[in-house]
């Protein structure tokens, strides 16, 4: 079973890249090409942790699965974004 603490820092890092993700998002909209590093390293960002939570999927209760469920939902819509936007 996952514990409370590492599940919270998981999400909190997936957040975290979620933030950057938008930030860089909006500027690439703006901006088109002027930012592809920052951008590149915003969908690299997610990605890693969408593959920590998917990991973290595995000893996890069905509560924290539900939890976790959530946020990739909201991880892989972001990405999708990301990778249909011109920028």
């Amino acid at each position: 079973m996952t514990d409370r603490y590492s599940l919270d820092q998981c999400i909190h890092e997936a957040e975290e890249a979620m933030k950057y993700g938008h930030e860089q998002l909006e500027l690439g909209m703006r901006q088109e090409h002027y930012n592809d590093m920052e951008y590149s390293d915003a969908q690299l960002q997610l990605e890693q942790a969408v593959i920590a939570l998917e990991k973290m999927m595995d000893n996890a209760n069905a509560e924290q699965r539900e939890r976790i469920d959530r946020t990739l939902a909201q991880m892989r819509h972001l990405q999708h974004q990301m990778i249909t936007t011109p920028h």
